[in-house]
C-alpha cells in the first residue's frame, strides 16, 4: 500500500469512528484510534476546525468538539481525498467549493481560509487556491489583524500562489471590510448625542480607534456637533507633534463653521500609547477655548486617544 493510500486509510478509520459520536473531547477522539499517533489526530482535528467541519468550544486543556458540516460527517469519502490527492477547486464537489459554499449559505458562514481562497482566486502548480488559502489561514490563525500589515513578499513566503494580482485582491478586501465597519460605526455614533464626558470619550475611542492603535505620528482633530450635540463630521486639522503656534483657532474652526456646528470636540493621538496630557495638551485646550467662546463654539472636551485608554483633558482639568 503507497503512502497516499496509506494516509487516507488512518483518515477514514478515524473519521468512521468519530462520526458516530456528537460532541467529544481530544483525548477522546484519540481514545477511538489508539492505533494512530496523538499527533496525526491532533493535526486532522485542526484540519476539521480550519475547514469550518468541527466546532471546537472550551479552552486549550478542556477542548470539545462537535460536527458542523453534518455532509462531512456522513460521507468524508469526497473530504479525505481532496485532502490526501489536493485541493484543486474543480476536483471537489461543487457544495464544498468555497465560492458556491458563499452563494449558498452566506459569507459569514465560511472559514477565514474559504474567504482567503476565494479572494486568491486561482493557484498556481502544486498549490491550489484551497490550499493557498489554508497556509495563510494556519499562519494568522491567532494574529488574523496582522494580515493587513503583510507585504506580498511575505504572504508569498507563506504560499506561493499569492501573486500580484492575488495579494492586492487580499488588501482590497480587508480596505473594504475596514471601511464598511468604520460606516456602520459611525451611522450607529451619528445617532447618539454627546452630553458627557462619558459620552465623548467613549464616541472617541469607536470613532479614532485606529488612530489610536497604529498612528506613528500625531494627529490633531476635531468633531463638529450640532445643536443637539449630534456628531456632524470630523476633520483632520494637522499631523505632527502637537504644538500651539501650529494649531492656529482659524485652522481648527473653519470645518466648523462650514458644518454649521454649535460645539467641537477636540482630539488628538499619543502614538506611544501613553494617553496622560502633557503641558502643551491643556495649553492647546486653553486657547482653543477661548477663541470658541469668540465666535459662538462651544469646545466641549479635548480627547486623548492612545492605545492604552482614551482620557478627557476637560475631567482632569
Amino acid at each position: 500500500m503507497g503512502r497516499s493510500e496509506t494516509r487516507k486509510e488512518k483518515l477514514r478509520k478515524l473519521m468512521g469512528r468519530l462520526s458516530a459520536v456528537g460532541a467529544f473531547s481530544k483525548t477522546q477522539a484519540k481514545a477511538q484510534c489508539p492505533e494512530l499517533s496523538p499527533q496525526f489526530v491532533s493535526v486532522v482535528l485542526d484540519d476539521l476546525v480550519r475547514e469550518g467541519i468541527l466546532d471546537r468550544y472550551g479552552t486549550k486543556s478542556d477542548e470539545t468538539f462537535t460536527w458542523r458540516n453534518a455532509q462531512v460527517r456522513v460521507d468524508p469519502s469526497h473530504w479525505i481525498e481532496r485532502k490526501v490527492e489536493g485541493n484543486q477547486v474543480l476536483a471537489q464537489p461543487e457544495q464544498e467549493r468555497p465560492r458556491e459554499k458563499l452563494l449558498a449559505t452566506g459569507a459569514e458562514q465560511l472559514s477565514d481560509a474559504d474567504l482567503l481562497a476565494i479572494l486568491i482566486r486561482v493557484g498556481v502548480k502544486g498549490e491550489s487556491a484551497i490550499q493557498a488559502g489554508q497556509r495563510l489561514a494556519r499562519s494568522f490563525e491567532q494574529k488574523l489583524s496582522d494580515l493587513r500589515r503583510s507585504c506580498k513578499q511575505e504572504l508569498r513566503d507563506i504560499s506561493p500562489a499569492v501573486t500580484v494580482t492575488s495579494y492586492a485582491a487580499i488588501m482590497a478586501g480587508i480596505e473594504l471590510g475596514r471601511r464598511v465597519a468604520d460606516h456602520e460605526i459611525k451611522q450607529r455614533c451619528e445617532q447618539t448625542p454627546i452630553t458627557s464626558t462619558s459620552a465623548a470619550v467613549e464616541f472617541c475611542q469607536t470613532a479614532f480607534g485606529g488612530l489610536a492603535r497604529s498612528a506613528v505620528q500625531e494627529e490633531f482633530h476635531i468633531v463638529t456637533l450640532s445643536t443637539k450635540h449630534l456628531p456632524i463630521n470630523t476633520h483632520l486639522i494637522t499631523r505632527g507633534t502637537l504644538d500651539a503656534s501650529l494649531v492656529h483657532p482659524r485652522e481648527v474652526f473653519r470645518p466648523a463653521i462650514r458644518d454649521s456646528a454649535a460645539a467641537v470636540i477636540l482630539v488628538h493621538n499619543h502614538p506611544s500609547g501613553d494617553p496622560t496630557p502633557s503641558r502643551e495638551d491643556f495649553q492647546v485646550t486653553d486657547r482653543l477655548t477661548e477663541a470658541g467662546k469668540l465666535i459662538g463654539i462651544t469646545v466641549l472636551d479635548h480627547i486623548v486617544v492612545a492605545s492604552q485608554a482614551c482620557v478627557s483633558i476637560r475631567e482632569l482639568s
